[in-house]
């Protein structure tokens, strides 16, 4: 792991990094070597999984890709090793159109959140967003509780490492205390690495359609993407953490993820 940008060089994945060595409200910063985040984990050789198991301690793996995605792509290969739990968690509805009903079937043309355009690309994105809280808040809640599980560094990752991943990390940074000023560096970091992002994902039918149907730079994560969301956020429910509360996560949950991400 670079210890200077965050992160993480692996062989088989293009966009690993750690929620570590952020900026907090108190003046602190996140604790590294904690919490990571990813894309998909299908491509990790034997060496990557020897650095994330052997060396960084991972033990449990929250993967956000629909039911669909894992079907047509596979587990992985760290569902091979024992010492790490996985944790399936698809942020989709149960039904309707870009949801595991549809993707179970494998007869969906598309299994991604960025295949539908809209008349505000800004609009357009957070509304996926806040899709995501909208159908599946058990799923939100049960993926930051297994994020902050205390025995081994846990590991959140969609396909891109953008979308979903960045929802979740942008909550789980708020519940730890980042600065909302960190919570989009972290967010927007994915940008560095789109161009091998895409290119990696084009190298699938699974998502080869899907990414091909737009331009490159409509995939871009901007900061007024993310800086929409949490406004919403504190705007209709008074803040990230007042929404989870209403879904269930309690005030032991958010003494959890701190421990985990606070020094």
């Amino acid at each position: 792991m670079d210890e200077m940008t965050r992160w993480i060089d692996l062989e088989g994945a293009v966009n690993a990094r750690d929620l570590g060595g952020l900026p907090t409200r108190d003046g602190g910063r996140t604790r590294r070597g904690r919490i990571f985040r990813a894309d998909n984990l299908q491509g990790l050789t034997s060496g990557d999984v020897t650095l994330l198991v052997d060396e960084l301690g991972l033990r449990h793996v929250v993967d956000l890709r629909s039911n669909a995605e894992v079907s047509l792509e596979g587990p992985g290969p760290l569902t091979r090793v024992t010492e790490v739990r996985h944790h399936h968690l698809t942020l989709f509805a149960e039904g309707g159109r870009h949801t595991d009903v549809e993707a179970d079937a494998i007869d969906g043309e598309r299994v991604l959140p960025w295949a539908e355009r809209g008349l505000d690309e800004e609009l357009r994105v957070t509304g996926f967003y806040f899709g995501y809280l909208r159908d599946r808040p058990d799923a939100v809640v049960a993926a930051l509780r297994a994020m902050a599980l205390d025995d081994g560094a846990s590991l959140v990752h969609c396909a891109a490492g953008k979308d979903r991943t960045g929802v979740l990390s942008a909550l789980a940074l708020e519940v730890a205390g980042a600065t909302r000023e960190a919570i989009v560096e972290d967010y927007v970091a994915t940008g560095e690495r789109l161009e091998l992002i895409l290119k990696r994902l084009r190298g699938s039918d699974t998502y080869r359609d899907d990414l091909d149907s737009r331009p490159a730079d409509d995939h871009m994560p901007r900061a007024g993407y993310i800086e929409q969301f949490l406004g919403v956020l504190d705007d209709r429910f008074g803040g990230p953490l007042e929404w989870l509360a209403a879904h269930g996560w309690t005030g032991t949950d958010t003494e959890a993820m701190r421990s985990r991400l606070r020094d």
